[in-house]
């Protein structure tokens, strides 16, 4: 594969002071933060993009973003985040394009601020960062989000994010010693992200607005794994068509954080190469090796293509 192969990264973070600064997480997540990168929208981000190979990131702000606060206070952080991040995008506009933070507490506002990021800013959709005061995005109030995301022809990306504190006391307060990995990326990210995608297929969702579009990071948080099962014993649930044929028609998925080539080789087999995109979770994993884990994988160039560049450019109207 050419060097100078067009690699675009599609989940990579960022955080503004004003969040950073009022986010009290689970003890031990200060040691898993690195805050230099993520308070980079130039040099740093940029230097080490270059060192990878990778051609432009696709910015979204980290968990849990917004989603932790009353509505007027999430409305105006929000707007500030997508403000900052704009200014970046318009600096640098052939390397960084926008995913939006929206203020979900507040359902309607969070469609204004998709469509005022999209349509002024040409953001490429949102990211949204699991839970809202502890409750799935399945639930009616949020549909307005779903309806307007179709109508701008622009996905929402379903990230992970802190679990159902009922969740974390029940399942991980045992192992308070360095507990933060284990009720986040080692598992309870993966987890609660999968239930939410699979509570929005059960909803009927996906029947409401049939032209809908959700990406999942991680190589599909496991559901690609477990989809057989799944279809199995949910086909009569939450519409007319089987879970499986939901799944593989409205989810995209990305290879953020999973650089595990059975796991690769399950989505390819399960959803096709068509479904599949790249990412990093920059700055929790290596550029480089997410570079190197789909340059190294057992599939063809065009293949290798289509997930570098290929299918993000289609999905996201990136252009080359």
């Amino acid at each position: 594969m050419s060097a100078k192969q067009r690699i675009v990264a599609i989940e990579e973070h960022f955080w503004i002071p004003e969040l950073r600064d009022r986010y009290s997480g689970p003890r031990g997540i200060s040691a898993h933060t690195p805050a230099r990168q993520l308070d980079d929208l130039g040099e740093v981000r940029l230097k080490e993009m270059d060192a990878a190979g990778i051609e432009m990131q696709v910015i979204s702000h980290m968990q849990p973003g917004t989603q932790m606060f009353d509505a007027e206070t999430a409305i105006a952080l929000a707007r500030k985040a997508n403000d900052v991040l704009y200014a970046a995008t318009r600096t640098h506009p052939t390397r960084f394009a926008g995913f939006a933070e929206l203020p979900t507490v507040d359902p309607q506002a969070a469609a204004d601020e998709l469509e005022r990021t999209v349509a002024q800013y040409d953001f490429k959709g949102a990211l949204i960062n699991g839970l809202t005061g502890g409750d799935f995005l399945d639930g009616k109030r949020f549909w307005c989000i779903f309806e307007r995301a179709q109508a701008l022809e622009v996905p929402i990306y379903l990230h992970p994010g802190i679990p159902h504190h009922a969740v974390t006391d029940a399942y991980y307060s045992h192992y308070r010693r360095g507990d933060f990995p284990f009720l986040s990326v080692a598992w309870g990210f993966t987890a609660e992200t999968a239930i939410h995608a699979i509570r929005l297929i059960v909803s009927g969702v996906f029947d409401a607005f049939p032209r809908l579009k959700i990406i999942l990071g991680h190589l599909g948080e496991t559901i690609p794994f477990t989809l057989w099962r799944c279809d199995w014993i949910l086909d009569h649930v939450g519409g007319s068509r089987a879970f499986a044929d939901a799944f593989r028609q409205h989810f995209y998925l990305t290879t953020s954080g999973n650089f595990q080539a059975s796991a690769l080789a399950c989505c390819i087999a399960e959803l096709g190469i068509d479904r599949i995109m790249f990412a990093v979770d920059y700055p929790y994993n290596s550029s480089a090796e997410g570079v190197a884990f789909v340059r190294n994988a057992p599939i063809s160039e065009a293949d290798k293509e289509k997930i570098f560049h290929g299918n993000a450019d289609h999905l996201l109207r990136l252009g080359a």
